[in-house]
């Protein structure tokens, strides 16, 4: 970060709390935002982004801030600036895991009456196409699985095509169109003490089973948070390779041939 643009924020932080910057710490993670532990003067603690996503950012925490879901109070957004509430993180503890069972359910409460979002979204410069469909296997198709067979090797993208055009036969048609976290790995769960925050969203409206498709794609929640969550739906298992493609295909895309191998293994297990 150059001076002027880091002399530029802490002006605008020291304007809108009315303290000046004291310490600044790089935060783990920020693969969208540079993501730092701002401590002010007087003591107060922040969570401080900076990227051209955090407007977008702000406005999904709101939505799920008024749908009473634990998210970090968004404190100040203008520009490229984000300031949040900072949250201490103890570690996932069964308790935790509960709470965010409860959090998530929360959310996927909240209904809409069309699949998407009101813009469009990126995770690391893979773009998230948000456009509403009157049906969600055209979502899932056209806003996620297709996008994607661009930039990825040849022979995959002939499987997902062939994997797109079948969707019909495999997802709901009109599945409640629940709001998303839209990245729900574990890595996007803080947990503190008893309680659990969803923090780092990219939220869209669709089927709920896609969010607990992507908790299971890096490794297995604690049995404590299905005693949070609550019931699934029926034959849950057999749609979790479809959804768990979209963000195998993503970090495929992000970080290169180590996970071919998840992808190929996701597409055998469909068929496709």
């Amino acid at each position: 970060m150059t001076t002027e643009l880091q002399e530029s924020w802490y002006a605008e932080v020291a304007a809108v709390f009315g303290s000046e910057v004291a310490e600044t710490k790089p935060v783990q993670g920020g693969d969208i935002s540079e993501v730092l532990h701002v401590r002010l003067e007087d003591g107060q603690e922040l969570a401080v982004k900076r990227g051209p996503y955090v407007g977008t950012e702000a406005r999904m925490l709101q939505a799920m801030s008024v749908a009473g879901a634990p998210v970090p109070t968004v404190l100040h957004q203008g520009g490229l600036l984000l300031c949040l509430d900072w949250l201490d993180e103890t570690g996932a503890s069964p308790a935790g895991w509960k709470a965010l069972g409860k959090g998530l359910r929360i959310l996927h409460n909240v209904e809409s009456g069309e699949y998407g979002w009101i813009e469009d979204y990126s995770l690391g410069g893979v773009p998230m196409l948000n456009g509403a469909q009157e049906d969600w296997p055209s979502f899932w198709a056209e806003n996620r699985l297709m996008p994607m067979t661009e930039g990825i090797p040849r022979d995959l993208a002939a499987r997902v095509y062939t994997l797109a055009r079948t969707l019909g036969d495999r997802l709901p048609e009109k599945p409640q169109a629940a709001l998303l976290h839209g990245d729900m790995w574990s890595g996007n769960a803080l947990f503190s003490g008893k309680e659990a925050w969803l923090i780092d969203p990219a939220c869209y409206h669709g089927h709920a089973e896609v969010d607990l498709a992507m908790l299971e794609l890096f490794g297995t929640p604690d049995a404590a948070f299905w005693d949070g969550y609550g019931s699934e739906e029926p034959e849950r298992s057999e749609r979790t390779a479809v959804y768990q493609l979209w963000p195998a295909l993503t970090h495929l895309r992000l970080f290169g041939d180590s996970y071919r191998g998840m992808v190929e293994r996701l597409l055998d297990s469909v068929g496709a």
